[in-house]
């Protein structure tokens, strides 16, 4: 048996038995001899035969089908960590993540952008900015210094559908690849997503060179490193970004623009 079959084969019996039977519904006699829920009760509750589902528990392999761990999750009211374990530990993909995932910064995050001296702001799920600080509006001026009446402002948009980006942006064509290579990397598990697919389609109409970046696949890990800007204001200014991930919302990204002047302190 795998460490993943085992682990999810393990995990569903501990979820059923640390159930009580009156919170699903069923009788809690004292007739009882399992402990919490019954395995042919948690097939009936997620609609499922009881003999696969046995076999679940037992590490068989079997093909476990996402609309089978979503019923499991149902059925059992799981929270949204346990249900991204099961998900994980039987290697599917969640069909309501989307739906879970909140594209919301969260207050402490904002306040913490508040507080912050450099430029930061958060990005979303398609890199839509959420949230950012005072320095950061300095910083882009053509981007979040603009009022967004409509829609949110986007990384993406700016960097490819924002005529001044290009002088702005240092080494914008290698900058630009690069960024989306790293969106590919960032959305691997969520292309079939309509807002998603949406931003592309656009993306794509709009610019030829994201057209083109698109096509070629690339898919490199979101870097940090040495950025560089061209300020209509104050000229070349030179940043470390450091992009980090809330452990409470995974899907968002906090990034940090430190100007190399205090990074060599």
């Amino acid at each position: 048996m795998d460490t993943r079959r085992k682990e999810l084969a393990e995990f569903l019996q501990a979820l059923r038995q640390r159930g009580a039977p009156e919170e699903f519904g069923f009788p809690a006699g004292a007739r009882r001899r399992t402990q919490g829920l019954r395995r042919e009760e948690v097939a009936q509750l997620a609609g499922i035969s009881a003999t696969w589902y046995t076999w679940i528990e037992q590490g068989r392999q079997v093909n476990v089908s996402a609309e089978a761990l979503e019923r499991l999750a149902t059925a059992l009211k799981l929270s949204k960590s346990e249900r991204t374990y099961l998900f994980d530990m039987a290697d599917r993909r969640d069909p309501q993540a989307h739906i879970l995932e909140s594209d919301t910064a969260p207050d402490t995050l904002v306040h913490m952008l508040d507080s912050m001296q450099i430029p930061a702001y958060i990005m979303g799920r398609t890199w839509d900015v959420l949230a950012w600080n005072l320095p950061a509006s300095a910083l882009f001026v053509d981007w979040l210094a603009q009022p967004m009446i409509d829609t949110r402002p986007n990384l993406l948009r700016f960097v490819f559908q924002q005529p001044s980006a290009k002088q702005f942006v240092v080494d914008w064509e290698m900058r630009a690849r690069r960024l989306v290579a790293e969106f590919r990397a960032d959305c691997r598990s969520r292309l079939e997503e309509p807002e998603l697919k949406k931003l592309v389609l656009e993306l794509t109409k709009a610019s030829p060179d994201f057209e083109a970046f698109w096509k070629q696949h690339d898919v490199l890990e979101r870097q940090g490193g040495q950025r560089k800007f061209m300020h209509p204001k104050y000229g070349l200014i030179s940043y470390q970004q450091v992009t980090l991930r809330p452990v409470e919302q995974e899907q968002l990204k906090l990034v940090l623009l430190q100007p190399d002047s205090l990074a060599n302190q």
